[in-house]
């Protein structure tokens, strides 16, 4: 019996050594394949800022140089219809003796207006808004600014019959119906030359 007892306990105590070191093996290894799974993680996580990184750095190169382009349309399309203007000063049937782009404070708020083009004589003033392809929010900022603004910046010229002309390289027909709807005059290049359409002008 006695015998019986020893061996039960030898074969117990050989059974748990065992299971101690597959525990401790088991454990072991666990740590290396988390070890290793969180370094790669750590990697990858990595290589995804860096490609974040570079894919940021390419949006706004990308945005600087679209916004250069936008830039350099306008002013083409400032200098092409500013220098028609300018040697023909001639608009609506009237000849102009000024021919000019400023940019003045508002007195009240000391906000800075620009006017793309300015046509002055002895009775008349006309501000023409220049783009290089308008949209309908052209029109409501011509429309809806600059006749006030003119007279507020420019006394001198409050008594002056006020003329308002959107010039661009390219109209759609929604354009040029708001324009003949609020009255203001439509400038376009044709080739090397421009075309006015003023049938539907308004003195503001």
């Amino acid at each position: 019996m006695e015998d019986l007892m020893t061996a039960v306990r030898e074969i117990l105590a050989e059974s748990s050594a065992r299971l101690e070191r597959d525990l401790a093996k088991s454990s072991a290894r666990f740590e290396r394949d988390l070890a290793k799974s969180s370094a790669e993680f750590d990697q990858a996580y990595q290589k995804l800022v860096e490609a974040q990184a570079e894919t940021d750095k390419i949006v706004k190169q990308n945005a600087k140089q679209l916004g250069g382009m936008g830039n350099s349309n306008g002013d083409f399309a400032q200098e092409f219809f500013f220098n028609a203007l300018f040697y023909s000063k001639t608009l609506f049937g009237q000849e102009f003796d000024l021919v000019k782009t400023e940019k003045r404070k508002i007195k009240k708020t000391g906000v800075e207006v620009q006017y793309d083009i300015m046509l002055l004589n002895g009775k008349s003033a006309c501000i023409v808004e220049v783009k290089y392809k308008a949209d309908t929010n052209d029109v409501k900022k011509i429309a809806g600014k600059f006749e006030k603004l003119f007279r507020e910046n420019y006394p001198e010229h409050a008594d002056k019959k006020l003329y308002l002309a959107l010039a661009s390289m390219s109209f759609d027909i929604q354009v040029e119906k708001a324009c003949k709807e609020n009255g203001i005059a439509i400038i376009k290049q044709v080739g090397e030359t421009i075309e006015i359409y003023d049938e539907h002008l308004k003195i503001f």
